[in-house]
């Protein structure tokens, strides 16, 4: 599920309400929920974004854009509920610079 693609939300409350009932309509928690972000090729974002997941068990995948210039993190995460899932959408959200897939 891609969360930034088709996004036509001006509200992100909106956008949040019909993520949280799209994640309950296909997922059922608690499971393992696999997130997308892309990010400047830069260890210290790829830093913030893994301490959001501190205290979760969760593996990684780190992929470099073919130039260098960016990398996809995967995390895979176990996660206990659709607002779990949207409260950590939410602290990567305030990473400047933080694409979410």
């Amino acid at each position: 599920m891609n969360i930034i693609e088709n996004n036509t939300y001006d509200n992100p409350e909106d956008f949040y309400q019909s993520l949280k009932e799209k994640l309950e309509a296909n997922y059922e928690f608690p499971q393992d929920y696999l997130f997308k972000f892309i990010v400047e090729n830069n260890t210290s974002k790829l830093a913030e974004i893994y301490q959001v997941f501190d205290g979760i068990h969760y593996t990684l995948g780190n992929r470099e854009s073919k130039n260098g210039k960016y990398i996809s993190a995967n995390i895979k995460a176990f996660v206990l509920s659709s607002d779990h899932v949207i409260e950590l959408y939410q602290k990567v959200g305030k990473i400047e610079g933080v694409m979410m897939l």
